[in-house]
């Protein structure tokens, strides 16, 4: 007879009771990790700045921002050792003020969008229904740089797994009572509340945040069945409208909104390419993903044409590709992009997402390579450098697409 044998050791849970089992095991070390990585109060916070990468930041010579006069400061000093001061991001938004009313020759310091001039929001939604290409890391990294740069940015998280809501800050394991949620602003009934409600300002000065969590799920099951008994001259709006409706509600106050969809292709997804007045589609150079984003395209399209019958369908400013975790020694992987980039010319944007270890050092971390201060035990300051840099020339071209939008270019 063939009978299933116990190994030595401590009895595990019952079949049927092992996930449960697991998730309260996992839980209890995501806190423990928790509690190394941020402060005791389980509050993210962010790390000062020194002048040098301020003057980057800002565009200016390290000597002028020691110019500057301390008066226009707003937090308590921090004198690091070597004896310079440290900033932090709300002082650089101050510096920026400053630099932009003294301004003579154009330069832009504050670079927030006008409506009188026809500068409409921004709406970024970041997409691919394959898991592991860089949404969420691209959404995050994308939004803080566009705060850096000077700009009004509010980052959606639309993905039930809440990854970019626990990058932000937020972790759903540590919230003592249930918290607002996207699903709060675009949910049916007499229950719903104003995106106003549900945005919180983040530990990154600047950048507010729409958080998710797994309540999200729900939407998915409401928006059909709402579909599918709605009558003409419904109060309720379409599911596909809901999230642009939401914007409106709070567009006065961002240049653009940065929105991480879920990794698949449904209610969510729709009401966001819906709402989106641009779509960036991340994708790793493998030909798995390639062909897995071809499915992906395909079904957008169909999946579209319902909205479309509707009248409507949204009109984007601009659809580009952007690769990431790229490794440009390994070349299948070039091989990859050069097709990419046959194929679909300009879509495909310049720069890439280089795969590097100091972006998997700061995801240890809960963080970006734009928070994480250098550790050199860890990684090299040539390959933090190279990182930036690299971070930096995406998020300059997608910012460039943004300026052309508006005019600027």
């Amino acid at each position: 007879m063939n009978q299933h044998v116990q190994p030595n050791g401590p009895r595990g849970p019952e079949p049927n009771q092992t996930a449960g089992h697991d998730a309260r095991i996992l839980g209890a070390k995501l806190r423990e990790i928790a509690s190394v990585v941020f402060s005791p109060s389980e509050k993210k916070t962010l790390r000062r700045f020194t002048s040098g990468e301020v003057s980057r930041i800002l565009g200016v010579s390290d000597s002028r921002i020691r110019q500057l006069s301390p008066d226009l400061l707003v937090s308590e000093p921090e004198i690091a050792p070597g004896g310079r001061r440290l900033f932090t991001l709300a002082d650089i938004h101050a510096l920026r003020a400053h630099l932009g009313e003294i301004d003579r020759v154009g330069r832009r310091y504050l670079p927030h969008r006008d409506p009188a001039k026809g500068e409409h929001l921004q709406v970024i939604a970041c997409v691919n229904f394959k898991g592991g290409s860089g949404k969420t890391t691209t959404s995050a990294h994308l939004a803080q740089s566009l705060v850096l740069r000077g700009y009004r940015v509010l980052a959606i998280d639309l993905d039930p797994q809440a990854s970019l809501s626990t990058l932000l800050g937020v972790r759903p394991e540590n919230e003592r009572e249930p918290y607002p949620t996207i699903y709060d602003a675009i949910r049916y009934g007499e229950e719903r509340r104003t995106l106003g409600d549900v945005i919180r300002q983040t530990y990154f000065t600047g950048l507010d945040l729409v958080a998710a969590d797994l309540e999200l799920e729900v939407f998915e099951f409401e928006a059909p069945m709402h579909s599918a008994r709605r009558k003409t001259n419904d109060p309720e709006p379409p599911f596909f409208a809901r999230i642009g409706l939401a914007l409106n509600e709070v567009a006065d106050r961002y240049d653009i909104v940065v929105i991480d969809c879920p990794p698949r292709l449904g209610y969510l997804t729709i009401a966001a390419l819906c709402a989106a007045t641009a779509l960036l589609i991340t994708i790793h150079p493998q030909m798995l993903d390639v062909s897995s984003m071809r499915q992906f395209l395909t079904m957008m399209d169909e999946i579209m044409e319902p909205v479309r019958e509707q009248g409507a369908a949204p009109t984007h400013d601009w659809f580009r590709y952007l690769v990431t975790r790229f490794e440009p020694q390994d070349t299948p992987q070039t091989e990859v992009v050069a097709m990419l980039r046959g194929l679909f010319g300009e879509r495909v944007l310049t720069k890439a997402m280089l795969q590097s270890a100091a972006v998997s050092n700061s995801g240890l971390r809960g963080q970006t390579v734009y928070e994480t201060p250098l550790r050199r035990d860890e990684v090299t300051g040539s390959t933090y450098r190279r990182a930036l840099d690299a971070l930096d020339a995406v998020n300059g071209e997608i910012e460039s697409l943004i300026a052309r939008t508006w005019g600027r270019a």
